[in-house]
């Protein structure tokens, strides 16, 4: 009898032990995520987290998440240039913009059909310096595909770019060019006169 108490005894203590196990883990568990959370605050990783949740405001609207990566100490010229090589009209609606490295920008940029006749086109791009062209990157741009436009239709294209922040320190002011070509017809020579051609 007296072995069997003792045996009843010691399932008893494992018992208890189990049950603290048990919820030491559980306890552990729901305290894992605020550490993660005050751990990468203090760090300061994590930062998509931090800004989903500074994207919501006191009074409950939803805000743009703002990207941290902005370099908001330099100031960037990109400069924009549009050569029309045949019969269309290609131009980009601004310029110039200035931009913070890491800072996602949209410009737009204009073309229209001149002729009697369906073409199919593709933009090249070039950069001035060429130093900028490794670090200049495009999100969204109508350079990646070829487009077939009908006899006088018109077409309006973003380029969605960042310009990376280890840009050299010396570049301030970034050419962006395009030129369109017409995919298997002829070329024009250079310094050729094209109706709406823009330079």
């Amino acid at each position: 009898m007296a072995g069997r108490e003792s045996l009843l005894l010691a399932n008893r203590r494992m018992l208890a032990k189990l049950a603290v196990v048990v919820v030491a883990m559980f306890g552990f568990g729901y305290a894992l995520v605020p550490m993660y959370r005050s751990i990468c605050r203090a760090l300061g990783v994590n930062v998509l987290t931090l800004a989903e949740e500074n994207a919501s405001s006191r009074d409950g609207i939803s805000r743009q998440p703002v990207n941290s990566q902005v370099d908001l100490t330099r100031t960037v010229t990109v400069e924009f240039d549009a050569n029309a090589r045949g019969p269309w009209s290609f131009k980009p609606e601004q310029r110039s913009v200035q931009v913070h490295p890491g800072q996602i920008t949209t410009v737009m940029f204009d073309f229209r059909n001149l002729q009697d006749r369906t073409l199919v086109a593709q933009a090249i791009p070039s950069y001035a310096p060429i130093v900028a062209g490794s670090h200049f990157n495009k999100l969204q741009c109508f350079c990646f595909s070829q487009h077939t436009l009908k006899p006088g239709e018109s077409k309006r294209w973003p380029v969605v770019f960042v310009v990376d922040d280890k840009l050299p320190r010396d570049v301030s002011t970034i050419t962006l060019s395009y030129t369109f070509f017409e995919v298997g017809g002829a070329v024009p020579a250079a310094g050729t006169a094209t109706p709406g051609g823009s330079t």
